[in-house]
């Protein structure tokens, strides 16, 4: 069964180097997490050996995106440039490997008009087929009114947005996740917790701020099963009765604006829960390339919890073909 892979990272030497140039207090920790094994050199390629690591796993498509966190802690004319030659990049790998690759489009979101520009100036380019982004540049809320015009421009162009993890702000790091070794700490404010809080409140702010009424053709993914707000869905509804200038119930957005992604947790057990939540129409593959790898037995098992064979072919592909526009050969 075809297998497209939704949430695939790669980086760049330039945002690399970036981010890891710049000065302790302004520098996003997080980037260390790229260190380990042979992922660093794993994410610089987008060429042949990808392509064979996809083939060992049976991956068919991998939809290409900036690994965290990206250029959104960059300053602007930083970001702006990099972001354009990320783009440019993935764009030459796409036509390398037109039939397995596809990208994500890296904005530079500490300019929100720049940010549009970017996304306008590749919006004929058919290697882009998403926007990869996080809940928050520097104190600036993706929710906020100034990234706006670009949340409408997504809509407008068909282009979902993967909101992504990051690290929580310093203030929060400390309040809610210091007092333990440098390591322990970061890894509580990260994979540990911390990212998943963050890109939970995210979409929760984009929808409480009125963003999806503005906006309804504005799709947007969260990885990890949702963020855990899938499983918390019951209970974040009673916004809905605080939130009275909604035009629907909090619930009602992960119906029609929101799709949840796998992120390389592959456990049967999580399936279960999430079609308690959602149904298999809002669900699609993600591998987290380097960062987890695709085993095949995983993904037959987590498929054996699915009976009907429309299902499997919905997570597999056709969901993801639907949502990105990608071509069923």
């Amino acid at each position: 069964m075809r297998l497209i892979a939704i949430e695939e990272h790669w980086t760049t030497e330039g945002i690399d180097r970036a981010l890891r140039s710049r000065p302790a207090g302004a520098r996003d920790e997080s980037v260390v997490l790229n260190d380990r094994g042979d992922i660093p050199e794993r994410l610089l390629d987008i060429g042949d050996r990808r392509i064979e690591a996809m083939d060992a796993a049976g991956v068919d498509v991998q939809i290409l995106s900036i690994a965290p966190p990206g250029t959104h802690g960059l300053p602007a004319r930083e970001a702006i440039e990099l972001s354009r030659d990320a783009n440019d990049q993935v764009s030459e790998a796409v036509r390398r490997h037109p039939a397995r690759l596809r990208a994500m489009t890296t904005l530079p979101m500490s300019d929100p008009e720049a940010a549009v520009a970017e996304l306008e100036r590749i919006a004929g380019d058919p290697a882009h087929v998403g926007i990869m982004s996080y809940g928050r540049s520097g104190e600036r809320p993706l929710d906020d009114p100034a990234n706006d015009d670009l949340l409408a421009t997504a809509a407008k162009a068909g282009k979902p947005i993967f909101l992504h993890p990051q690290i929580p702000p310093d203030a929060v790091r400390e309040a809610s996740f210091g007092g333990f070794d440098p390591m322990t700490g970061l890894a509580l404010a990260t994979f540990g917790w911390g990212w998943h809080v963050e890109a939970g409140l995210a979409v929760l702010r984009l929808i409480v701020r009125g963003t999806f009424d503005r906006h309804p053709d504005l799709q947007v993914v969260l990885g990890h099963w949702g963020e855990m707000l899938l499983f918390a869905l019951d209970r974040v509804d009673g916004l809905s009765n605080v939130a009275t200038h909604l035009e629907r119930r909090v619930a009602d957005y992960f119906r029609t604006n929101i799709h949840i992604a796998t992120s390389g947790m592959l456990a049967p057990r999580l399936l279960r829960h999430a079609l308690d939540y959602t149904s298999t129409d809002r669900i699609l593959f993600s591998g987290d390339y380097p960062f987890h790898r695709v085993d095949a037995t995983a993904v037959g098992g987590l498929l054996n919890e699915l009976p009907d064979p429309g299902d499997r072919r919905k997570i597999t592909h056709a969901n993801a073909e639907a949502l990105f526009g990608l071509a069923d050969p």
